[in-house]
């Protein structure tokens, strides 16, 4: 069936999917998704195509579709959208319960598994019908009469609930700005976050603000908030902006916390009714890590000396800060600006003053350039190729070595806070796929991050952050890009057990302090020469810096979100509230505020995918730096050993995708399982 809102190129047509068009189209495609799936139950026979491939093309358009639907709510957010998706959400939800539920198709699949032919399938296939079965469980489809029918009422509510936790950030971060109309209040930010300030006011609604004369207005979103939470030296300034940040969404009428506390019961009721005795352990039945237990082994395993160098850390900065004439106890929304301070004074350099450095073009080319020599293939600009959603998305391609093309993707840089949810994603439109006739579907990713837009005349300049953002996001789509597996179900990021999905974009990030690299992605906006190489030297010299601070910041969040899932309820911990504050009160360098409410915006949790999971992050972060560390010993300063590791890696991690186990495919490129020795020695922590 032909998907619908294509433009004739064959890409999505995004200028034509208005939320009236989407109205008209979405309940004719359910009207026919429910029909080729209730003809399927009547005819699906215990084969791949039979069963598998043919509920994919059932469900197929109607799939795309409201996946076009999400994607645009979350970079072109409006009233008309919002309401669009209250109005379908429930039918989306219902109908997905009723295909995962559905006891026929439950039948053929497991037949397919009990099949004297299963062993023959080729691994991916078996791994996704194995996942498929699980995945049926866990929607419940053992289920009979009254808990049946709750847990399709718990699914419903808690998808409704994911998208009001996700709106009422948006708008909390929207409803915060801060102005500042004197140079005793801008005082410490540099021309370059003063330009920022001044781009935010003129959207705003104030044409004449410059970056020399001000207005400059502050909001929440990272891009702003960050570097001036790092410059400005009014301190009670930065204090009304962090008192802001760590409250967001916490207050009516936008207030996440009866949210997140209804979130909460409903996973623990869904857990119940599948007879898990808590959502962790529903949740890590599907990842490698398996158990709660295992979390929580390697939170201690890093988290003692990651607290040990913290604490270190704090004592350095308290004592430097003392040293450069402050009085009294650092506060919460001290430690970006003395921290910025000591890192100047101790390596030579300013983030801020790395802006110039990076502009977004030269940081694409040195990218695109680095994916070249190690795993062969280009990325050539395509725009006006692909109808986009915004005039700042870019569209390329990418190539394979001979040059075939292999894949799509787009790219959303700026923040836009009126309209696009925080933070950095990668998504995927298509996956690869062989079609029975042979034809090739080739993978269309679309990669989002949230940094500054250009501003007085120049590209966007990027901070390092900021390009390891980038970095990480390309590395996420690589993996879908780069695939060679031709199933859909197992193929890119497909299948892949979601405490290892970030072990390619962590991996990326690793690159943007090595000198090579560094010296292709910078060209100074105004001289165009690339960083020189004291300052390389400097900023490799910093790698670890604050390394201690920022991973218990991390093991923070990850100790929060698992006692959430895996001990709230119980006398030690009642509810969410107590949970933040152990979490806090274990990994949090300076004790936190009373009004502290971070939980009621911390999205991954909440409104995305991340629930008893955030722990992924450093677990990949584990096999990220030890797929690095195999660089390392091969040479980084030899190109044919670096080229021949690159390939090594991109056949394994990147082209099997999820048609292995993770820990086979990590066997596969390192010949051992991992280690935590390159992650701790990489970030000071050994």
């Amino acid at each position: 069936m032909q998907l619908p809102f294509l433009a004739p190129s064959g890409f999505p047509d995004f200028p034509a999917l208005s939320p009236a068009a989407a109205r008209e189209a979405l309940p004719r495609l359910l009207a026919d998704a429910e029909a080729r799936v209730a003809a399927l139950e009547r005819a699906a026979e215990p084969t791949w195509d039979g069963r598998v491939r043919a509920l994919a093309d059932a469900t197929r358009p109607l799939a795309f579709a409201w996946h076009l639907v999400e994607h645009v709510l979350g970079v072109c957010n409006s009233d008309a959208w919002r309401a669009l998706e209250e109005e379908f959400q429930p039918e989306i939800v219902r109908f997905s319960l009723r295909v995962a539920q559905s006891r026929p198709l439950h039948a053929a699949l497991r037949a397919l598994r009990d099949a004297p032919g299963f062993a023959a399938l080729p691994e991916g296939r078996r791994r996704v019908v194995e996942a498929g079965l699980r995945d049926a469980r866990d929607a419940g489809v053992e289920l009979e009469g009254a808990a049946r029918e709750r847990f399709v009422a718990v699914a419903t509510r808690l998808s409704e609930l994911s998208t009001k936790f996700s709106n009422n950030v948006l708008d909390a971060t929207k409803a915060f700005s801060l102005v500042l109309l004197s140079e005793d209040e801008a005082a410490g930010l540099p021309p370059s976050v003063r330009e920022l300030l001044a781009a935010s006011a003129r959207e705003a609604g104030e044409p004449g603000a410059t970056a020399e004369s001000g207005p400059w207005r502050v909001t929440l979103e990272q891009a702003l908030s960050g570097p001036f939470l790092q410059y400005a030296e009014r301190r009670d300034l930065r204090e009304r902006v962090y008192r802001a940040s760590i409250a967001r969404a916490s207050a009516p009428p936008l207030d996440n916390g009866p949210v997140l506390g209804e979130i909460l019961a409903l996973r623990r009721e869904q857990a119940a009714l599948l007879g898990f005795p808590t959502y962790a352990r529903l949740a890590l039945d599907s990842r490698m890590a398996r158990t709660p237990d295992a979390v929580y082994a390697m939170i201690d395993r890093i988290g003692d000396p990651a607290t040990a160098k913290g604490r270190a850390e704090l004592a350095s900065l308290r004592a430097f800060a003392a040293e450069n004439g402050f009085a009294g106890d650092l506060a919460p929304w001290d430690l970006a600006y003395w921290s910025r301070r000591q890192l100047e004074a101790l390596y030579g350099y300013s983030p801020e003053a790395l802006r110039p450095y990076f502009p977004l073009p030269r940081v694409l080319d040195g990218l695109f350039g680095l994916a070249r020599e190690l795993f062969g293939v280009s990325v050539e600009p395509a725009d006006g190729e692909a109808p986009v959603w915004h005039p700042d998305v870019r569209f390329f391609r990418v190539r394979g070595e001979g040059g075939p093309v292999l894949a799509h993707f787009y790219l959303d840089p700026y923040s836009r806070p009126a309209t696009k949810r925080g933070g950095a994603w990668m998504d995927e439109l298509r996956s690869r796929e062989r079609r029975p006739d042979g034809t090739l579907v080739l993978p269309l990713a679309l990669l989002c991050c949230n940094q500054a837009p250009p501003a007085g005349g120049k590209p966007s300049l990027m901070t390092l952050y900021d390009v390891e953002t980038v970095f990480h996001e390309f590395g996420h789509a690589l993996q879908g890009m780069l695939t060679r597996v031709d199933d859909p179900e197992c193929s890119g990021i497909n299948c892949v057990e979601w405490d290892a999905v970030e072990l390619a974009s962590q991996f990326m990030e690793n690159w943007c302090r090595e000198p090579g690299p560094l010296r292709a992605l910078s060209r100074h906006v105004d001289t165009g020469e690339p960083l020189p190489d004291d300052l390389i030297a400097r900023i490799r010299g910093a790698a670890a810096f604050g390394k201690g601070r920022a991973t218990m910041r991390q093991l923070s969040f990850a100790l929060a979100d698992m006692d959430l899932h895996e001990k709230v309820p119980c006398p030690a911990l009642p509810d969410a509230a107590a949970a933040q504050r152990a979490a806090f009160d274990r990994f949090a360098v300076l004790p936190p505020l009373p009004e502290d409410r971070f939980l009621c915006s911390f999205s991954h949790v909440f409104a995305g995918g991340y629930a008893a999971g955030y722990y992924s992050y450093m677990w990949a972060d584990v096999l990220a730096h030890d797929a690095f560390a195999a660089f390392e010993e091969a040479g980084l300063e030899n190109p044919a050993a670096r080229a021949a590791t690159g390939r090594r890696y991109a056949a394994t991690i990147l082209a099997l995708g999820g048609s292995r186990a993770p820990a086979d495919v990590f066997r596969d490129f390192r010949g051992r399982d991992p280690s935590p020795d390159a992650l701790l020695r990489h970030t000071g922590l050994a």
